[in-house]
């Protein structure tokens, strides 16, 4: 179904094939953006059609270089809001800086609230991101804010891939939530890896709670950065006798040694969304199985084009 020229998506630099896919399935062009970078790393955007009282959506991950895909949706953002778009949707599939939530210790800043601030200062009227790292994030924006889930399609991947004797595995305490809602649906067992944070990304799994002997172990976590935590898991579980190691994830940072760590682990595979596109590092890395966004996506910024609800995908 074609959708009247009101529906506008622009796409920043971060994710372009996203942008393509998520088109695709909405059966709409690309809006016509052009950006560049002055010499001294400024950046300039330019929108290349008109979009007054239109519904503008702009695709753009806050990923690697983080910094600089931050600045640059905000400027598409302020771009729209001066050219009179009637609404501007901030479809961010990866939400940086969201692992700053809260005070974990004296006179540090709470970052995901300040990106939140910028967001909704440069013109957005509506968030939509994919499993944002804390669910109170939401709350951080005096907006509407659409947390969707990545779980239908990982859901999906497991129950097509992986029958028989399987243990859906917690890397730590605070996936537990996540991990308990994915054994549920999938009918399986749950284990949990107690593990010791001793300084930002460095983790030690220091213990197993639950049965994993002779069963196929799937790590599940919101996010891979540098794979301390996954690969220390598939260590303590391969040494309780698991028979298969699969890790799975929304979000594919893969930052500093992490496809070295993966690629010499026990890990048999792992499968990640596109939220974040992969370097050229991970691409050459057989463990690796991408799934796509781009439907669940389209489907709500359909959904919110419409006026229709978003949850009941997820139902």
């Amino acid at each position: 179904m074609a959708f009247e020229p009101e529906l506008m998506l622009f796409g920043g630099t971060s994710n372009p094939t996203l942008t393509l896919e998520v088109c695709d399935y909405l059966d709409v062009e690309p809006g016509k953006i052009t950006t560049k970078t002055f010499s001294d790393g400024e950046t300039q955007v330019e929108i290349g059609e008109n979009v007054r009282g239109r519904d503008t959506f702009i695709l753009q991950s806050t990923c690697t270089p983080v910094n600089d895909n931050l600045i640059q949706l905000l400027i598409i953002m302020d771009a729209l809001k001066r050219a009179s778009a009637k609404r501007i949707t901030a479809v961010v599939p990866y939400y940086g800086y969201g692992r700053q939530d809260r005070k974990v210790k004296p006179r540090v800043p709470i970052t995901a609230k300040l990106v939140a601030d910028l967001i909704t200062v440069a013109g957005a009227n509506r968030v939509v991101s994919i499993d944002l790292h804390a669910g109170q994030i939401q709350g951080y924006f005096n907006i509407p804010v659409d947390n969707i889930f990545a779980a239908p399609i990982l859901l999906e991947y497991i129950q097509t891939n992986f029958q028989n004797d399987l243990v859906i595995v917690s890397p730590d305490a605070g996936g537990v939530e996540r991990a308990r809602a994915f054994a549920k649906r999938l009918n399986t067992s749950l284990a949990i890896i107690d593990k010791r944070r001793e300084a930002p990304n460095i983790a030690e799994a220091m213990n197993i709670i639950g049965e994993v002997e002779g069963k196929t172990a799937v790590i599940l976590d919101d996010m891979v950065d540098t794979a301390g935590t996954l690969t220390q898991a598939a260590m303590a579980l391969n040494s309780r006798g698991t028979i298969g190691i699969h890790a799975c994830c929304t979000h594919a940072v893969l930052s500093g040694p992490a496809i070295e760590r993966i690629e010499a682990s026990a890990i048999d595979s792992l499968f990640i969304t596109n939220t974040i596109p992969l370097n050229d590092k991970a691409k050459n890395c057989n463990k690796i199985t991408v799934l796509s966004v781009a439907e669940i996506l389209g489907e709500t910024i359909k959904r919110i084009y419409t006026s229709h609800s978003v949850s009941t995908l997820f139902v």
